[in-house]
C-alpha cells in the first residue's frame, strides 16, 4: 500500500463512520466582541491534534487548535527532544481513537511494508513528528501556528477571552466557552533549573536540556550533565556524536532506578482506571511514582556509555558551582571537577501560578494541597501544588467564585498527573484519556444551555410521514 492509498482507505474508513459529513450540533454563541468558538486548543502537538480529532468526532466543528511555533515544529521532537527514539513500545496506540488507517503502524507499513514494521524496534522520533504532520493533514485539522496564548482572561457569561500574539495571530483576542491547555510537558508549569546555579553562574556558562543549545560550540569541551533521567543521558550521547570531548553525568542517587512503573501500568489497567481511585488511593500512586523515577532506557544508556569520553558520576549531587577562567567548577562530595558547560536536566516544576498565561486565573485554581492533606510519609510540595482536577481535566475552583470564573477551561498536560494519572502525560494512557476529556467538554457544552436544546425537542414538530391511505382501511 502506498501513502496514497492510505489517505483514501482513510476518508473511506472516517465515511463509514459518519464523519465525512458531520453537521455542528452546538448552538451558536451570540457575542457583541464577534465569533465565538465552542473550543479553542492551546497547542498542536500531539495532545492537541488527539482532541481536535476527538471532538469532530463528537460532531463539534467549531473549533480551533493554535500553536505557538511554526507548522512542523510543534512538541519537542525535533526542538529539544534529543533520543534517538521514543521510550514507549511501538505497539501502544494513541490519538488513532481505534482507527486502524489512523494508527503509525498503519502509515509506517504504507511507506515501507510489514516486513520492516515487524524489523523496526523503537519508533524514531524524527518519524513520530512525520506520523504527526501527517495525521493533521489527512484530517483537515484546523490548526493555526505561530500564535501565542498570553494570558486569559476569566469567563463572562460562559466565555473565556484569550489575548494572543505571534505572526499568524487572526486577532489580538478570541473568544471561546472552552479551552483546553494542551501544552505539554512544561504546560503546567515551568522547566526547572536549581537556584544556586541560576544565581552563580552567567546564563553562557549553562543551559537546561529542554532549551536549544548550540553543540557545534561545544565540539572539544569538556560537559556535565547534572540529572539521571533519560534526558541525562539522551544528551550525553547527543553531545559526544556532536563532538563534544567528554560528558559527565552527576546523578544524586547511589544506584540508577532499574523498575520503570510505566511498564507495570500500562498492562495492568491502573492507567485506564485511575480515574476510579480515591484521593488517598491517587496520591500514594504518584508519590511512589515519583520516588521511583523512572530508569533511562537500555538502549539509550548504551549508547551513552559507549564513548570513551562518557563518565557517569553516581551519589554525586552538586553541592556548590562557581565560575572561574577556564569555565565552571562544580563541586561534590567526592572532589570538584572543572567543565566548559553546564547541561541541567533536573527536570520541571508543576504549579499553575508559574504559568503566564493563567496570571489572571491562578489564584482562584484548587490545588491537591487544599483538597487532600497526605500523611507525612508522603507528603510532597511538589505533588501538593497541582491543581486538583476532575475526571475530565476541568480545572476546580478553590470557592464558588471561582469555580464561575474557571468554568470552561481545561488542563490536558502534564499538571494533570495527580489527578488524572499518566493520561495526558504518557502516549500511553491517550487512548484512554482522549474519549474522557472529549466527552467532558461535550458534555458541558450541552449542559451548559440544556434549556433551550430541551425547548428545540418539546417543540419539534417537523413531520416524517406523510403516507396516505384509503378510506375503507380506517377504523
Amino acid at each position: 500500500m502506498s501513502l496514497h492509498a492510505l489517505n483514501q482507505r482513510v476518508k473511506t474508513d472516517l465515511s463509514y463512520l459518519g464523519l465525512d459529513c458531520c453537521s455542528n450540533w452546538v448552538h451558536e454563541t451570540p457575542h457583541p466582541d464577534g465569533h465565538v468558538y465552542d473550543a479553542v486548543i492551546v497547542g498542536a502537538g500531539q495532545c492537541g491534534l488527539g482532541i481536535a480529532f476527538g471532538l469532530i468526532r463528537k460532531r463539534m466543528t467549531n473549533i480551533l487548535v493554535i500553536d505557538e511555533n511554526p507548522q512542523g515544529r510543534e512538541g519537542p521532537w525535533i526542538t529539544y527532544a534529543r533520543m534517538m527514539t521514543l521510550r514507549t513500545p511501538k505497539q501502544l496506540t494513541s490519538i488513532d481513537y481505534g482507527i486502524p488507517s489512523l494508527t503509525f503502524r498503519s502509515w509506517w507499513e504504507a511507506q515501507f511494508g510489514e516486513d520492516s514494521w515487524n524489523a523496526l524496534d523503537k519508533i524514531v522520533r524524527r518519524d513520530w513528528m512525520d506520523y504527526l504532520c501527517w495525521y493533521r493533514q489527512v484530517l483537515n485539522l484546523p490548526v493555526i501556528n505561530q500564535v501565542k496564548l498570553t494570558r486569559i482572561d476569566p469567563a463572562n457569561a460562559g466565555v473565556h477571552r484569550l489575548h494572543l500574539t505571534g505572526a499568524a495571530a487572526p486577532s489580538d483576542t478570541l473568544l471561546a466557552r472552552k479551552v483546553i491547555l494542551a501544552t505539554g510537558i512544561q504546560g503546567g508549569g515551568q522547566w526547572y533549573v536549581p537556584a544556586m546555579i541560576r544565581e552563580k553562574l552567567p546564563k553562557h556558562l549553562y543551559a537546561h536540556t529542554s532549551e536549544s543549545i548550540d553543540f557545534n560550540a561545544l565540539k572539544g569541551k569538556k560537559i556535565a550533565i547534572l540529572g539521571g533521567g533519560s534526558s541525562a543521558f539522551d544528551n550525553a550521547n547527543y553531545a559526544l556524536t556532536e563532538g563534544a570531548a567528554e560528558a559527565h553525568v552527576f546523578v544524586r542517587r547511589k544506584q540508577l532506578p532499574r523498575v520503570n512503573p510505566i511498564r507495570q501500568m500500562e498492562p495492568s489497567g491502573l492507567i485506564e482506571h485511575y480515574h476510579t481511585l480515591a484521593d488517598a488511593e491517587k496520591y500514594a500512586v504518584m508519590a511512589h511514582f515519583f520516588n521511583l523515577n523512572q530508569p533511562p532506557t537500555n538502549d539509550t544508556f548504551n549508547r551513552a556509555a559507549a564513548w570513551p569520553g562518557f563518565t557517569l558520576h553516581l551519589g554525586s549531587p552538586w553541592l556548590d558551582v562557581q565560575p572561574s577562567d577556564d569555565g565552571v567548577r562544580v563541586f561534590t562530595e567526592k572532589g570538584s571537577f572543572l567543565f566548559d558547560f553546564l547541561i541541567i536536566s533536573t527536570g520541571l516544576r508543576t504549579d499553575p501560578a508559574l504559568r503566564p498565561e493563567l496570571s489572571v486565573l491562578e489564584p482562584y485554581i484548587l490545588r491537591w494541597g487544599d483538597r487532600y492533606k497526605a500523611p507525612e510519609a508522603i507528603a510532597s510540595p511538589v505533588l501538593d501544588a497541582h491543581p486538583y482536577l476532575s475526571p475530565g481535566f476541568a480545572y476546580l475552583g478553590r470557592d464558588a467564585k471561582g469555580a464561575e470564573l474557571l468554568h470552561g477551561l481545561y488542563a490536558f498536560n502534564y499538571s494533570g498527573m495527580i489527578s488524572c494519572g499518566l493520561s495526558a502525560s504518557a502516549l500511553s494512557g491517550m487512548k484512554y484519556s482522549l474519549p474522557l476529556i472529549t466527552a467532558a467538554v461535550a458534555d458541558e457544552l450541552f449542559a451548559d444551555t440544556r434549556e433551550a436544546y430541551l425547548e428545540d425537542y418539546f417543540t419539534y414538530d417537523t413531520p416524517e410521514f406523510f403516507g396516505k391511505w384509503p378510506k375503507k382501511t380506517e377504523v
